[in-house]
């Protein structure tokens, strides 16, 4: 999985960049209004455009629908930032096509009949725009997009009217949270049209001290443009978060370090531990990890036991080979033998 096990630009302070692309079908009711076959032949349509003998995908692509899947699959999609909430909650007429390499996934008839997204590791906004550009226009030459001169794409939501374009980089930020800066930041950012969301973005809390930073406006601006000023606002934070760890580091380097390795200490030996304080430890180990306090650990290591520490995942990957029922402790299993034996 190509965030999660790959080390990305920027990696002690951003995740991963994603871009997403809201498209609508000219000849088809927006996905509030259809009914189940208008949904189905949307689906179908979607699914030729990108499989089919015809595409110039040349990528292999795994085609799901969405009521075939069980309530944890579904979730472990969630998890792993390939797919909205949304999409899960309206299941009926509804599927995603995924790549192989988990950077590309295309959802079907969630707010908007189709929404490409592109997820690489670190900062790499460009590089994630370039991508889902070519796979988007390979769509747009089998199928009519809803697309109006003046306005731009048409969208079920007028926030996304224009490029139909978010840009979003995930970004740990864990000093400046700790300052008590993040609320400043937030109230600055949303003045000039950047929306700041938690791990699973809106709506979703910002566990772990992660938080998703985006475009709010896509109507007047290029695509080009939304990179760029979400560019200026990313670097700007990234900083900001490192000058913050350096002044906590110099204030009372003894503590600071003290609370590194005493979450990493409580990781390894905690019999119990459920998601948030999980995430919150691992905010601290990763930190650690980040700034080269805690050795021979890679951010990769990092990401992937963050995602295994998720609910679905635990249940499908973790729990089906244990007796233990409780998923708190299945977890705190789990970060023990990551963090001892890595």
């Amino acid at each position: 999985m190509s965030w999660i096990n790959e080390k990305g630009p920027i990696s002690d302070v951003v995740l991963s960049s994603r871009v997403r692309l809201a498209r609508n079908l000219a000849d088809t009711p927006f996905p509030t209004v259809m009914d189940k076959v208008s949904r189905d032949s949307v689906v179908h349509r979607v699914r030729r455009s990108v499989l089919g003998q015809e595409s110039p995908i040349q990528d292999y692509y795994q085609f799901l629908t969405i009521e075939d899947l069980s309530p944890d699959d579904r979730q472990i999609l969630v998890e792993k930032h390939l797919a909205s909430p949304d999409l899960m909650e309206h299941a009926e007429g509804a599927a995603i096509l995924v790549n192989q390499q988990e950077i590309c996934s295309i959802m079907v008839n969630e707010e908007d009949h189709v929404r490409l997204q592109c997820i690489f590791p670190g900062y790499q906004l460009n590089a994630a725009l370039n991508y889902i550009n070519r796979i988007d226009d390979a769509i747009e030459g089998q199928l009519p997009y809803a697309f109006d001169e003046n306005l731009g794409y048409l969208t079920c939501c007028p926030t996304n009217i224009g490029t139909g374009m978010r840009a979003s980089v995930m970004m740990h930020l864990p000093a400046l949270a700790a300052t008590g800066q993040m609320k400043l930041i937030l109230q600055t950012l949303a003045k000039i049209g950047i929306a700041v969301r938690g791990l699973y973005g809106e709506g979703s809390e910002a566990i772990g001290d992660i938080f998703q930073i985006s475009n709010q406006i896509t109507l007047g601006a290029s695509e080009e443009e939304i990179i760029t000023n979400l560019d200026v606002v990313a670097k700007q934070i990234v900083e900001k978060e490192r000058q913050t760890r350096q002044a906590l580091l110099q204030k009372d380097r003894i503590q600071f370090e003290d609370d590194i390795w005493r979450a990493y200490g409580i990781m390894i030996h905690a019999k119990i531990m459920n998601l948030k304080e999980f995430m919150n430890l691992l905010s601290k180990v990763r930190l650690g990890v980040e700034m080269g306090i805690i050795p021979n650990m890679g951010i990769q290591h990092i990401n992937e036991l963050m995602i295994m520490g998720q609910p679905a995942h635990l249940k499908k990957y973790v729990a089906r080979d244990s007796n233990i029922k409780n998923l708190d402790i299945i977890r705190a299993g789990l970060a023990a033998q990551k963090l001892k034996h890595n």
